[in-house]
């Protein structure tokens, strides 16, 4: 886990990073939520509070084969993404492991999926997503797994959307109490 240093400033940017999404879900004309839930209509996100404990700094165990993976989506559809490594720690004493993905076209981010034992309970139930930036999320060799920035797919609030599905093997035991909550409101189509 990262150091207690600096948790108020870090607290106050993940506030900061959430009002900044809900100001762009509301007012955006590139919102994913439809035109008729914008505006005065959008009943807002719901968070867990940040908790410091779901924050590590932690080295990504990259894999000998980067073994290429097909993903199903919520469309019926697939996307293909290379199996790069995983992270390896410990939630409420409970050792997990989480595969980290690359987009099959080179990108050099990682895609970390997951589902937990909050899924389709206080948060989304199809799984939550986070996104590492080499440049944004890499510190001395380690990369910085923040579970209070895991947030839901775009499908989450608009079935319109064709989302990737969480691979099983990201399927944790555990809960995640932290990161974004199910969306209060009933997701709609693109026509509305």
């Amino acid at each position: 886990m990262e150091s207690d240093e600096g948790d108020e400033d870090w607290a106050a940017q993940v506030e900061a990073q959430r009002e900044a999404k809900t100001k762009r879900f509301r007012e955006s004309a590139r919102s994913p939520l439809p035109v008729s839930m914008r505006g005065d209509a959008f009943p807002g996100l719901a968070y867990f509070d940040p908790d410091p404990a779901y924050r590590f700094r932690l080295p990504l165990h990259e894999h000998d084969e980067k073994e290429t993976v097909t993903v199903e989506t919520t469309a019926d559809g697939e996307q293909t993404y290379r199996r790069w490594g995983e992270f390896r720690f410990e939630v409420g004493g409970e050792s997990v492991t989480l595969q980290a993905y690359r987009p099959a076209d080179g990108a050099d981010r990682f895609w970390v999926p997951f589902r937990d034992a909050t899924s389709g309970e206080a948060t989304y139930g199809a799984g939550r997503y986070l996104d590492l930036e080499p440049d944004r999320d890499r510190v001395d060799g380690e990369w910085v797994v923040d579970f209070n920035l895991a947030y839901n797919p775009t499908c989450a609030y608009n079935h319109a959307y064709e989302c990737p599905l969480v691979p099983t093997e990201n399927w944790l035991d555990v809960a995640i109490e932290a990161g974004e909550k199910d969306f209060p409101a009933e997701p709609a189509g693109a026509d509305q």
